[in-house]
């Protein structure tokens, strides 16, 4: 079965045409000097004048952007709130093709929105820019092998409300560096993005979103990527891959694919409130200081939760490259109110490599399976064990016994599909630690006095955050 979809310039436009092109921006960008233009000319000359919160409307149509002449946004600076923005007529009504479109070199608060980008080179946000916008726009440049489709390196640009889809090849989606060889872009938000359709074959090298590289995992990155949906994002078994420190992840859906979220280098970030439903890869961990919270991941084919095992105990600065590229052993880890359920286990560790988990917690989680065994920890030396809540056929497996209780959490399925705690669970006020930074469950329900175990706070109110569907991100969702 062919389990692609590719998106065309007229169906995207047709599908979006509801969608007010000005939504989302503030008010200063939709009543102050707007601009249409029927060309490339007439857009450059638009650009050049340009001032803040300028609105340049370009008209619909297919337009081709000769070799060596991209569309230059030189030295343009908008004002925080008040961005020069280029947008498309309806969304995804104009089509750049060509070698390269945007070019984009010491400018500030710019917003690019609702363009199909059908390029053959990668769109950069390079690091002498700041408070850059890609919104509203589908991305599906040319399918070359080793081409990354976009580029961030401009400090505190977002990256919301777009379409990644239809490559095949080895490369990324989307990745986000910094300037120099070690530097990480500071304060990038990336959210309601849809990431589909990601098919390469390869073991390696096809992340739908890459959050740093290993040169640059010491930097604090300060990245939220948060509500986006990942639907066979087939390219890597790492979706979302993290190589950089201080990131949040949090209330983003993988379904159907093989790639899950992997702190692959870095140290400090937060793993929260994400749904990993149907994959074959959930949550994998190497590095310091990490808090996994929240998430709720169910029928992955693999292991829900991976606590790593490395053969660098810690990076640190002026390694040598070869030890950077190493998998740093997890140090002072917390795997807290999780549901993983029917997962081919439900939380494992590594044994391949010799240095094992050091003052690594794992926490007041509901594991449930009917199969197989629910833990496989080889290394138990390192981990603190208290509070978990086992049920099914599944073995315990090696979970130390006094750790966990196993008793029918009662779970009962929404019209989401997401099981959650019923009146009677012996999860409901059962968590054997304080959680001073866990405020809310993964529903957004608020976790008052002691936290029931698990990813879900017992409530009766309607769950006001939810897996979510292709209607919630992308180019169309209000």
């Amino acid at each position: 079965m062919n389990r692609r979809t590719f998106l065309t310039a007229g169906t995207v436009a047709a599908g979006l045409a509801g969608v007010s092109m000005t939504s989302g921006l503030p008010a200063s960008a939709r009543t102050r000097d707007r601009r249409f233009v029927r060309s490339l000319d007439e857009l450059r000359r638009a650009l050049a004048t340009a001032v803040p919160s300028t609105v340049i409307t370009v008209a619909d149509g297919h337009y081709a952007v000769p070799a060596g002449a991209p569309i230059a946004i030189t030295g343009m600076r908008g004002a925080p709130g008040r961005p020069i923005t280029v947008q498309a007529e309806t969304p995804g009504g104009v089509v750049l093709t060509g070698e390269q479109s945007f070019v984009l070199t010491g400018s500030s608060d710019i917003t690019l929105s609702g363009f199909a980008f059908r390029q053959s080179t990668t769109l950069e946000l390079p690091p002498d820019c700041r408070r850059i916008r890609l919104t509203r726009n589908d991305f599906q440049l040319a399918d070359i092998a080793g081409l990354h489709w976009v580029m961030v390196r401009a400090d505190h640009s977002s990256v919301d409300h777009n379409a990644f889809h239809g490559k095949t090849t080895l490369g990324i989606y989307l990745g986000i560096e910094g300037a120099g060889t070690d530097g990480m872009a500071s304060g990038v938000r990336v959210y309601r993005n849809h990431f589909s359709d990601h098919s390469f074959p390869g073991s390696n090298g096809g992340e739908s979103i890459r959050l740093g590289v290993s040169p640059r995992a010491l930097s604090t990155a300060g990245a939220i990527v948060e509500f986006n949906l990942f639907e066979r994002a087939d390219g890597d078994p790492e979706a979302i891959s993290v190589k950089s420190s201080g990131n949040v992840v949090r209330h983003n859906t993988i379904r159907d694919s093989i790639g899950g979220i992997v702190l692959r280098h870095g140290n400090a970030n937060r793993v929260e409130g994400n749904y990993l439903l149907s994959g074959s890869n959930g949550i994998r961990i190497y590095g310091d200081r990490h808090l996994v919270v929240n998430n709720y991941l169910e029928r992955i084919g693999g292991s829900g939760i991976v606590l790593g095992s490395g053969n660098v105990r810690d990076h640190f600065p002026g390694e040598s490259p070869a030890s950077r590229r190493g998998n740093d052993a997890p140090d002072g880890v917390q795997i807290a109110l999780n549901t993983v359920l029917d997962c081919g286990t439900a939380i494992s560790g590594e044994s391949h490599r010799t240095l094992p988990p050091l003052g690594c917690a794992i926490t007041d989680n509901l594991l449930m399976g009917d199969n197989g065994q629910l833990v496989n920890l080889p290394f138990q030396e390192g981990i603190a064990w208290s509070g978990n809540l086992h049920w099914g056929t599944a073995t315990d497996g090696n979970a130390p016994a006094g750790t966990f209780k196993r008793a029918d959490p009662k779970l009962v399925a929404g019209p989401d599909g997401i099981r959650r705690l019923t009146t009677g669970s012996p999860a409901i006020n059962a968590a054997t630690r304080s959680y001073r930074d866990v405020d809310t469950d993964l529903d957004g329900d608020r976790r008052t006095g002691r936290a029931d175990v698990g990813a879900d706070e017992f409530s009766r109110r309607r769950p006001c955050l939810r897996p979510l569907t292709p209607s919630d991100v992308g180019p169309h969702a209000s």
